[in-house]
């Protein structure tokens, strides 16, 4: 018995110094020890030697010698797992996978420009819904009922107009912003209004059936044209470049005409014998078009990649 369990303590020394580097090593060691005719079950079978009065405390060394060599494998194991993680780690001299960057559409680009001119000089941005109504599409922007941009050949209706309801269509300008503006602010009020507007427009390299436009407001007291026009003179030079030459002229678009008129401030309770305004609109397709060459519409909503990819340096 003294003979048994001094082999025992001598195998568990064996077992505790163990080392396991590689799998093969491990492997020797689960067969040494734990293996069918390894040490811990040759030990075992001693248990049929015996005596009876001492199975009971030599059963209970005999559990503790072989939980001591299972924990072993088990830590032998988890350190090759280790060991194999260490083996397989990255080169860190290798190239690395080449990761795409993208680039802002150039429409968000020069949007976000024209805004950031206009905040200099003083202008907050105002939005609004894409789906309007009659009236603040139309009627709050003094066009009257036979005005060609209300037929249909021009607008997009999404509902007719009843005698119980007004119509409903995409907006033709963010000019309807501005009346929302007007509707819940009162002056000074000094506002551009950027967004998507919709005409039924044949598509072709000058004209589309969706563009995007920024209009701006300005109304307060003493407000004249000159002031418009030094406006518009500050955009262009910070937009374009000191050096650019600009001619202003007046010409005949119907879409807006009339254009200038004090029913639209009197449509929002604003009297006109103390504010004035100017309001204007431009479209930010045609300013990109001016900025970067760009000579067809199209080219903005047909996601080649051969065109956007152009503006990454941008």
């Amino acid at each position: 018995m003294e003979q048994l369990l001094q082999q025992i303590e001598d195998i568990k020394k064996e077992i505790a110094a163990a080392t396991g580097a590689t799998s093969a090593e491990v492997e020797a060691f689960r067969i040494k020890y734990l293996g069918t005719k390894g040490l811990v079950k040759q030990i075992m079978g001693e248990m049929k030697n015996v005596p009876n009065e001492q199975k009971k405390e030599f059963g209970q060394i005999l559990n503790a010698f072989k939980i001591a060599a299972e924990e072993k494998l088990e830590i032998l194991l988890a350190g090759l797992g280790e060991a194999d993680d260490n083996s397989a780690s990255i080169d860190m001299s290798l190239p690395g996978d080449e990761i795409t960057v993208g680039t802002r559409h150039p429409l968000n680009l020069v949007r976000n420009q024209m805004v950031s001119i206009f905040k200099r000089l003083g202008f907050a941005v105002a939005e609004g819904p894409e789906i309007e109504d009659d009236w603040h599409n139309f009627g709050a922007m003094n066009l009257p009922a036979d005005h060609p941009a209300r037929d249909m050949q021009d607008t997009f209706y999404v509902k007719e107009a009843t005698d119980e309801s007004a119509a409903w269509l995409l907006r033709t300008h963010t000019s309807s912003v501005q009346a929302r503006v007007m509707e819940t602010q009162k002056p000074p009020i000094r506002v551009i209004c950027p967004g998507r507007v919709y005409r039924n427009e044949t598509i072709s390299a000058r004209a589309h059936c969706f563009f995007h436009q920024v209009e701006g407001l300005y109304i307060d007291e003493n407000v004249s044209f000159a002031d418009l026009k030094q406006t518009l003179y500050f955009f262009v030079q910070e937009m374009f470049g000191k050096d650019v030459k600009v001619r202003f002229r007046p010409s005949y678009f119907p879409f807006t005409e009339p254009s200038a008129d004090p029913n639209v401030l009197k449509n929002f309770d604003i009297d006109p014998e103390k504010y004035t305004g100017f309001a204007f609109g431009m479209g930010v397709e045609r300013i990109a078009q001016l900025k970067y060459q760009v000579n067809d519409l199209r080219l903005y909503s047909q996601n080649d990649l051969r065109f956007l990819q152009q503006f990454k340096s941008v």
